[in-house]
């Protein structure tokens, strides 16, 4: 049996033999996996975030970076490395560029809103096209532009390996995230792609045509998110109408958007015939009672597949909520749904406090919970969703209940 390196021993003499001094943070967390006594085989993740701390933490910055490298180049046990919310350039990204190209067992990178930009984001694409490891990487928030994200292309034109890409809030553009659908056409490796708030200048919906034609042609991505592309009624459309031909998505997400009831009525229909969509997020659109009756309506009588569904903030009022509500009743499947931020009246309250009071609703699995004033039912926010941990994640996984983020806990990439 191998014997573990001390990570933090060699950590304290890569920073001596550079005179250069330690990162309290990093030391600790180092400190901390040495003494791990758990590890598994599929190793573990260094969770170095810069948030996500009670008392500041110095946050890791290029020079740290590298010290910190040439310590797990004799790593094989840590297969995570997760650098959000830190201070990383492009300096820091050509060096994490050279330890993937020479690293053999990393599967998760994490490097959230750091300060990465195109140049960075080109030396990262281009260290794919040999890393025959890596499965899910994080670029969420770098400002890599419309260059950056093409670099990404050619990666997802070459590598075999990736599952999982996160290029949301990243200031693509039209042309990349077309050159994205035509890529995912002929890519038959990833099952998760992230495509939040691109920059568009055209109200078109060119790039919701091309990645719905994707749709039709791919069957190996299990996730997408479209949420901020300014998607309305034409889109949803076509996208619906390439869902009828696709069976391998099981998670859409549609947030912040601009899909009305005429929208919802199209996404019904599909739910009626189609098969294996678990999630479905509308969260921040404007569907009203009308496009939620017609949601309740295919979920009530037909479908049988959908799992989860956040109709957060979309102008519903006690009309469609109770329509839902009894839709949940009659159909066993759906055990997840988030409302908060509709118009809640008595009969809202009454009918959503009945659901958790009978235990076919639970608590973990839903944005609201009861509570009585005077004998009147009410219900209170609870910080729950789809998307809870997109942006921060407790260290601790034990924080909270699983059920509270259905997105992480539902579709599980390595499942399918």
């Amino acid at each position: 049996m191998s014997v573990r390196p001390d990570l933090h021993l060699h950590y304290v003499q890569a920073c001596q033999n550079l005179s250069r001094s330690e990162n309290p943070f990093i030391a600790r967390v180092l400190q901390e996996a040495d003494k791990n006594d758990e590890i598994g085989t599929e190793g573990i993740t260094l969770k170095l975030a810069g948030n996500n701390h009670q008392v500041p933490v110095p946050r890791v910055t290029d020079h740290d970076l590298g010290d910190l490298v040439s310590v797990l180049g004799q790593a094989a046990f840590v297969t995570g490395l997760d650098l959000a919310y830190n201070v990383l350039t492009d300096a820091g990204a050509k060096t994490m560029a050279t330890f993937l190209q020479e690293n053999s067992t990393l599967r998760y990178l994490n490097l959230m809103f750091n300060d990465i930009g195109t140049s960075g984001a080109e030396l990262i694409a281009g260290a794919l096209h040999r890393n025959e490891s890596l499965v899910h990487l994080r670029m969420t928030g770098n400002k890599i532009g419309n260059q950056g994200g093409m670099f990404f292309v050619s990666t997802l034109k070459i590598n075999s390996t990736l599952e999982k890409l996160d290029l949301g809030d990243c200031d693509v553009g039209l042309q990349c995230l077309v050159a994205i659908a035509i890529a995912l056409t002929q890519n038959k490796s990833l099952k998760a792609i992230n495509l939040n708030r691109p920059l568009l200048s055209s109200q078109q919906e060119e790039t919701t045509v091309h990645i719905a034609w994707m749709l039709k042609n791919n069957s190996s991505l299990v996730e997408l998110h479209l949420g901020k592309h300014e998607i309305k009624n034409f889109g949803v459309e076509r996208l619906c109408e390439a869902l009828y031909e696709n069976s391998s998505l099981r998670y859409l997400d549609l947030s912040c958007n601009n899909i009305t009831c005429d929208g919802a009525k199209f996404l019904g229909e599909l739910l009626k015939r189609n098969k294996t969509l678990e999630i479905l997020d509308l969260s921040a659109n404007r569907i009203e009672d009308v496009g939620a009756i017609y949601l309740s309506e295919a979920l009530a009588m037909q479908n049988r597949t959908l799992r989860a569904l956040s109709v957060v903030s979309n102008s519903i009022t006690g009309e469609g909520l109770v329509a839902l509500s009894h839709a949940i009743q009659s159909n066993m499947k759906l055990s997840h749904i988030y409302i908060w931020g509709n118009k809640f009246d008595r009969n809202t309250c009454v009918a959503f406090s009945l659901l958790i009071e009978m235990g076919r609703l639970e608590l973990g699995c839903t944005d609201v919970a009861p509570y009585e004033v005077d004998g009147e039912v009410f219900l209170a926010e609870q910080s729950h969703g789809l998307g809870r941990h997109r942006y921060w994640a407790p260290r601790c996984s034990a924080v909270a209940p699983s059920a509270a983020n259905a997105s992480l806990e539902i579709v599980a990439v390595s499942g399918y």
